[in-house]
């Protein structure tokens, strides 16, 4: 077997992935007593080279498994390699003793390392969280017997099936049936509008957009400079009116303020307009007479 060894690298598909594949399914299995007494090996005296022929000889079982989750889009390589990982850690874990063979005892893990990376890679959105929801992702695409959506029926028998709620399994074959859209859209030879409909194009905050807020924040300390500067230049009895009849917060009506100052409620009003006047032209940067 150890000629095998200098083939390829056989825990990385690498590039050639039919050269690997060939080169795995060459390796001879082992028989149950060979690999028990590798397993008491690598148990009681921490044989390394053990382990690695126990991981060598099942190394076709993973291409195999592999296989069968060809239909996420990920490459072949990547989920034979995160399956080898797998294999890696039952090995480790493997326990001679209990009369069970290596093989069945590590498609669990081998599975469970493709699983993670199936999650992980599908989509960059994650569409599995809960454990329900991680048993429907690698369930519902085989429990489906035509690409249209499932009815009232089928869906019943799916929940049941795998003893989930039925809004569960709504809810995953929504997130199934969804795909991923570039934030800047994706060009298109046929039509240059294509990218009109991209999230990029009406999702955008300008609520903290930094130029706008710098803007805001000038904007408003000028403001405020200029009605200063327009109040300062007004006469002490002006200034007054307009702070009690716009800036305090409880405001005083024009005859409480004729009786403070004993005049006409009208003269008062007059007295405000063109104070306001004044201040109005500050604040468009004209000169206040």
């Amino acid at each position: 077997m150890s000629k095998q060894l200098q083939v390829v690298d056989l825990y990385s598909p690498g590039r050639d992935l039919n050269a690997y594949i060939q080169t795995v399914n060459s390796i001879p299995l082992l028989t149950a007593d060979e690999e028990k007494d590798l397993g008491y090996r690598l148990q009681e005296q921490g044989d390394l080279e053990a382990a690695r022929l126990l991981v060598l000889s099942h190394l076709r079982f993973v291409v195999h498994i592999a296989k069968s989750y060809s239909g996420y889009g990920l490459a072949q390589a990547d989920l034979i390699q995160e399956g080898n990982v797998g294999l890696m850690k039952a090995v480790k874990r493997f326990d001679p003793s209990m009369g069970v063979r290596l093989v069945s005892f590590a498609v669990h893990w081998i599975k469970a390392e493709i699983h993670e990376f199936v999650l992980k890679n599908w989509r960059i959105v994650k569409v599995a969280t809960t454990k329900a929801q991680r048993k429907l992702f690698f369930n519902l695409r085989g429990a489906k017997k035509s690409l249209t959506w499932l009815n009232g029926q089928e869906v019943e028998a799916i929940a049941e099936d795998l003893n989930v709620k039925p809004e569960t399994v709504r809810e995953m074959e929504g997130r199934l049936s969804s795909y991923d859209a570039a934030f800047d859209g994706y060009m298109d030879d046929e039509d240059d509008n294509n990218s009109g409909y991209a999230p990029v194009n009406y999702l955008e905050d300008q609520r903290y957009n930094p130029a706008a807020m710098i803007e805001a924040d000038n904007s408003e300390a000028d403001a405020s400079g200029r009605l200063q500067s327009a109040l300062n230049s007004l006469d002490d009895r002006s200034k007054d009116i307009l702070q009690k009849r716009w800036l305090n917060e409880n405001k005083a009506t024009l005859h409480e303020l004729a009786d403070i100052y004993g005049v006409s409620a009208e003269r008062i009003r007059q007295l405000e307009k063109n104070a306001m006047n004044k201040v109005k032209a500050a604040m468009q940067g004209e000169l206040v007479a």
